[in-house]
């Protein structure tokens, strides 16, 4: 489904969201899902792949297909903000609650993730329509492996993602996109994981936001496992850092989101 009648700003290609309705569902949360990709592509097993996961534990769950590069910021944000007012606006439809919407993202659709929890600027072609009067900020967040930390952070940035997302732009506006740096405390809830052993994204990333929050008083639970290789996703090939998603649902049943 697209996000938009018509949609605004460059468009070479169309943002869409993808509905997962749970065959025998068990809560009225919905979680919105960014795939990663370094902000250049967007990888099926951590879209399709967390949201089919979702769906077998009763839970409803929307993929979100985003711009990319060669599209640069602010429209990544600008279609993670309106999937969250989407699935709001159409909350009766599929029987989910509005106070009750996550997001979840992983690598660098963990900072897409972050980035719609915590930025607070408005951006060009915002309030077009009804769906735009829904409320942007979801009410939790869940991150896997994220991209944080802002290029000026020799030796723990992801400097791709960075680059992709705002090609050349000077630290101030790379600052200005690190959640770590301006989350604040309407930031929502956190679940975390990361591996130490990731080569692709520094772990450094995950403990840099956990910290931020901690310091705000948002409730964060962060899950860090010895050992594993970026990208995992729910880790099927690693039965130790596969029990994140257990983990997971046993977060949801403490926010009151699951059965």
């Amino acid at each position: 489904m697209k996000l938009w009648d018509q949609t605004p700003g460059l468009c070479l290609t169309e943002p869409e969201i993808i509905p997962y309705i749970p065959e025998e569902k068990r809560s009225d949360a919905a979680v919105v899902i960014f795939p990663g990709g370094a902000y250049r592509g967007l990888a099926d097993h951590e879209g399709r792949g967390y949201a089919e996961f979702l769906n077998e534990n009763g839970i409803t769950a929307f993929v979100v297909n985003y711009r990319v590069a060669p599209h640069r910021f602010p429209l990544e944000l600008l279609d993670a903000r309106r999937a969250v007012r989407w699935v709001r606006a159409h909350a009766e439809e599929y029987g989910v609650c509005k106070d009750k919407v996550a997001v979840m993202g992983s690598s660098a659709g963990g900072h897409l993730t972050a980035l719609v929890s915590t930025y607070r600027g408005a951006i060009d072609h915002e309030g077009m329509d009804a769906v735009d009067r829904e409320d942007y900020l979801p009410n939790a967040q869940i991150l896997c492996y994220p991209v944080i930390c802002h290029p000026a952070d020799d030796g723990v940035a992801h400097v791709g993602s960075y680059h992709n997302l705002l090609e050349s732009r000077e630290q101030a506006d790379q600052a200005k996109l690190d959640p770590s740096l301006i989350a604040d405390e309407k930031t929502p809830a956190a679940f975390i994981w990361h591996t130490a052993g990731d080569a692709g994204v520094n772990v450094i990333n995950s403990y840099r936001y956990a910290e931020k929050l901690r310091n705000l008083n948002v409730p964060v639970e962060m899950h860090i496992f010895p050992y594993g290789r970026h990208g995992l996703g729910l880790a099927t090939e690693d039965p130790h850092v596969a029990q994140w998603s257990g983990l997971l649902l046993n977060w949801l049943r403490l926010m009151g989101w699951l059965a």
